[in-house]
């Protein structure tokens, strides 16, 4: 039977009321804790996304580190995140299967199972496939993911941007849906401060020896918020650190949400000069939310989340990012603020879901309707 996308102007025949609460299970991935104390993408997300369902009325349980921090029910899948847990030993497998394990006991008690687990579930949950969201965090560009998701076609699947489907684009594809982040409650957008910001992971992927170039010739300091991963380390140490020369490149490590945002807010710009399929970019709409203008390669989501000329500038070469640098006067930093709210803010990402929560249920209702129908 052909599935709904939410929003569409089809008619669904079985209806689930707009107005009644649901009972939603999150299941979140154990390796930070939701929010991370740190750096992290899909544990922000789902922090935020829980939240924010509570606040719009719904009963939400929320499966993640214990600790976690949340205005959801939380059930801890391990005590601890996996990341910075220095346990000398531990299994992210033996982890997940035992938190998914209790998701699978209690699945009678929710209307809903959003899981941003990857595919980890596919297996065990096939019986509650239809009922089910799976949100997709990651790049999909990636060897024998097709096959899985064709095994395990009934569940259906939410993107966090439209380019990241390209790869997959006969898999199950229920809506895009873009991250949000809460709402800025300070009022006005303070002026920016002279330097220009780079914030992620240290990857040959995200290319902050390209972001250290383009600070450098545009005349202008480069502060630098990141992580460096063991994988990342020997990048980090032949490519990065030999181009780290303070004060005009100023290395500050793994920031928490504050001083991250502080350092963000106080930007000329963030750089964002990716050399890869970039599923979402978390740190984008981070920015937009402070009124900070965003210089982007023109590469994975970045069209869909840039305004050109209002929220930032896209572009294709270093040369052209010099020249952005030097024109993010030109953009109403107000009016970036106001565009993060009308799209990437929390309640927007929430209602988001919600319109997919109720396209499946009520797609749910049908099909066991037309079964019972048939049956003999």
């Amino acid at each position: 039977m052909k599935r709904l996308q939410a929003g569409s102007s089809e008619q669904i025949p079985c209806e689930v009321s707009p107005k009644s609460g649901l009972r939603i299970a999150q299941i979140a991935p154990l390796y930070e804790s939701v929010p991370p104390r740190l750096y992290g993408g899909t544990e922000r997300v789902v922090a935020y996304l829980a939240d924010a369902l509570v606040d719009l009325g719904h009963e939400v349980t929320l499966f993640a580190s214990g600790d976690s921090r949340t205005r959801a029910t939380l059930y801890p899948g391990r005590q601890r995140a996996l990341r910075l847990d220095d346990a000398p030993c531990k299994s992210d497998i033996a982890s997940h299967l035992a938190m998914l394990h209790e998701v699978l006991s209690r699945a009678s008690e929710f209307d809903v199972l959003h899981f941003h687990t990857d595919l980890l579930h596919f297996p065990v949950f096939a019986p509650h496939a239809s009922r089910s969201i799976t949100t997709l965090h990651g790049r999909l560009d990636i060897g024998d993911l097709a096959g899985v998701y064709q095994a395990w076609s009934a569940f259906p699947l939410v993107s966090i941007s439209n380019d990241q489907r390209r790869p997959l684009p006969r898999a199950n594809w229920t809506a895009t849906v873009h991250h949000g982040l809460p709402l800025v409650t300070e009022a006005g957008t303070p002026p920016p401060g002279d330097y220009l910001a780079f914030v992620g992971r240290v990857a040959p992927e995200k290319r902050l020896d390209r972001a250290i170039r383009i600070a450098r010739h545009a005349g202008f300091p480069l502060k630098v918020a990141a992580k460096v991963d063991p994988a990342d380390a020997r990048y980090f140490n032949e490519t990065i650190e030999p181009m780290i020369d303070e004060p005009e490149v100023e290395f500050l490590g793994e920031l928490g949400e504050r001083e991250k945002l502080g350092l963000l807010e106080g930007a000329r710009a963030l750089l964002f000069p990716i050399d890869w399929p970039e599923p979402f970019g978390l740190v984008m709409i981070e920015a937009m939310s402070r009124g900070t203008p965003v210089i982007a390669w023109r590469c994975g989501s970045v069209p869909e989340v840039i305004d050109d000329g209002t929220t930032g500038f896209i572009v294709e070469s270093e040369d052209d990012a010099v020249d952005a640098c030097r024109r993010v006067e030109l953009l109403d930093r107000d009016a970036i603020r106001r565009t993060f709210e009308r799209r990437f803010s929390s309640p927007v990402m929430a209602k988001r879901y919600l319109e997919v929560y109720r396209a499946v249920l009520a797609q749910d209702r049908c099909d066991a309707t037309l079964m019972k129908a048939h049956s003999p």
